[in-house]
């Protein structure tokens, strides 16, 4: 909840004189929030009336103005540490387009040090300015204000509908859609830098990025369109090459879509449980996790597996029910594991969007945990796809559906499934402008590390909805791009078997990325013997964080639910 700041407005010339290089250098906040003559009420009232010159952002827009000013507080629970909300607006140059929303918290007690935070989905929603992915349950409700750091993110250019974080009717506009591709991440960046500047008296001592899905893919952008702006960024099971992935999600739904294809939550539950019964050792230990996902993936075949003695196949080929797998679900699972080639390479460059590791992966189903409505969304709902597709349908099939209705032919009634992604005819030229704009895929980040910045990813191997493998070939690139010493240098890859994407009720993830981050960047300790907590299937237990192509195996000895008793090994 926010309660809105009544404001009384000093003399304009006072806060005039916040922004002025002098006066920066008399009244450092430096996190002493209130000392050497920094007032955060009068600077909390003044916040109300700044506007932001056009002449001030990096790419082209209309200027931005504060439109209100709210103090946060507690919707239940503990109150939030004192701080000052400010919601903002960046006009658009095309006045067809929709504004970019952002939102910008500026804490009492500020350590001289800002956060982005990314998105999700197709965006269209300010996330919340609190916390950041897979921040700890430990650091409670407010992990981002409690450390000191102001915050700020975007709607990224739209707002959305009901469909929220799937809502790409934005998509008929060229403005949004540069916009989303990754435009506003400059602009939102440098209206807050005016203001954070503006507020404080000084302009921020760290700019860091954190982000997961669209977000991961935004925190990737900044730092490879923006290097010079960014000391860090956090990419979590980043959508980099979204265009690329979109075109996959539409082989997917036109797989699942065929007859007896789509299957039951009970489905669904059994390929898991027989899949665990296969690869779940394979680390060493029976914990419901898979972690030796590649073993997994060589050995288990859903045509031939078996659980409980019984065959996972129906024996007459059809859906039988809850108690076996259809021909037609195995052959669509089949494609949801396996790449997609394009006929031709995309705009972008891209050939392929790789399988998904579908074997042990939470794909929806029955189950008490609370998280269990989360995971079903982003992995297959409810519904089989459809055009146009319904809301109970795979978000992925729900992403395809919008991305080929709005972006691609920008056609409301156009049928998504009749669309064949490996061979779009007339809409190739369209795909492959899409292509070039949505595919972050730039592997040459040495303005990046020459500046000194820092780079850590993290993806859960059990992500039904932007596959691991996706990023395991990112982090491939970027060392034969620059050397596998050099990335040493400045990036780190993680994979977190279990994790899902963004939720999981297997091994749901914990790790204090930006602690591990900031030490890296301002104390130039590199991150060493990382760890990871579950918070659902087992709470508490924890895991070592291994390097990519690492994966944690269990000694056979101690406690199994500790780190310390897994080793990080490659076979």
């Amino acid at each position: 909840m926010t309660r809105t700041l009544t404001t009384t407005p000093l003399a304009r010339p006072a806060w005039r004189l916040l922004a002025t290089a002098g006066a920066a250098a008399a009244l450092t906040a430096c996190g002493s929030g209130g000392s050497h003559g920094f007032n955060f009420d009068d600077a909390s009232r003044q916040l109300a009336q700044q506007q932001v010159a056009a002449s001030q952002i990096g790419l082209p827009t209309g200027g931005a103005s504060v439109t209100s000013v709210e103090t946060p507080t507690a919707a239940s629970g503990a109150q939030p540490p004192a701080s000052v909300r400010a919601n903002v607006s960046i006009q658009p140059v095309d006045p067809a387009a929709p504004a970019i929303k952002m939102g910008l918290l500026l804490p009492k007690d500020w350590n001289g040090k800002v956060v982005m935070l990314g998105g999700g989905g197709y965006n269209g929603v300010l996330p919340s300015l609190y916390t950041y992915p897979a921040a700890p349950a430990s650091q409670g409700a407010y992990p981002l204000l409690s450390q000191g750091y102001a915050v700020f993110a975007s709607d990224s250019g739209h707002q959305a509908g009901a469909a929220g974080s799937r809502d790409g009717s934005f998509g008929t506009n060229d403005e949004a859609v540069a916009n989303f591709s990754g435009a506003a991440l400059k602009k939102v960046s440098d209206v807050a830098d005016v203001l954070v500047t503006r507020f404080y008296g000084e302009k921020p001592g760290k700019r860091y990025f954190l982000g997961g899905s669209t977000g991961g893919r935004e925190a990737l952008a900044v730092a490879q369109k923006w290097p010079a702006d960014w000391d860090g960024v956090v990419a979590w099971y980043p959508a980099w090459n979204a265009a690329s992935l979109d075109l996959q999600f539409g082989r997917i739904s036109r797989a699942f879509a065929q007859p007896n294809a789509y299957p039951s939550l009970g489905q669904r539950k059994l390929l898991r449980q027989a899949a665990l019964a296969q690869c779940d050792a394979l680390d060493g230990l029976q914990d419901g996790v898979v972690s030796n996902v590649a073993a997994c993936n060589a050995q288990f075949d859903p045509a031939t597996a078996r659980f409980n003695g019984q065959p996972l196949r129906c024996a007459s080929g059809g859906n039988e029910g809850d108690q076996c797998l259809s021909d037609a679900m195995i052959s669509a699972l089949k494609t949801y594991a396996t790449a997609i080639q394009f006929s031709a390479p995309l705009g972008s460059g891209e050939t392929q969007y790789p399988g998904f590791n579908v074997w042990g992966t939470e794909l929806g189903e029955q189950s008490s945990s609370p998280l269990q409505p989360t995971v079903n969304l982003l992995a297959m709902n409810t519904t089989a796809p459809a055009s146009p597709a319904p809301l109970t349908a795979p978000y992925w099939a729900v992403f395809w559906d919008q991305w080929v209705r709005y972006f691609v032919t920008r056609d409301p009634n156009y049928n998504s499934l009749a669309l064949d992604p490996q061979n779009p005819g007339p809409w190739s030229e369209r795909i492959n402008t899409l292509a070039r704009l949505q595919d972050i895929n730039s592997t040459d980040l040495s303005a990046f590390q020459k500046r000194g910045g820092k780079l850590m990813m993290a993806h859960g191997s059990a992500d039904a909805l932007v596959s691991t493998r996706a990023t395991a070939q990112y982090w491939q690139r970027l060392e034969q791009t620059m050397g596998a010493t050099a990335v040493r240098g400045f990036a780190r890859y993680y994979e977190v078997p279990g994790y899902g994407h963004a939720a999981s009720t297997a091994f749901n993830a914990n790790w204090d990325s930006l602690k591990a981050l900031d030490q890296w960047v301002t104390g130039g300790t590199a991150p060493t013997a990382q760890v990871v907590t579950d918070t659902a299937g087992v709470p508490g237990r924890t895991r070592p964080l291994c390097e990519y192509p690492s994966w944690p195996r269990y000694a056979g000895v101690g406690d199994a639910n500790k780190a310390e008793s897994f080793s990080c090994v490659t076979q």
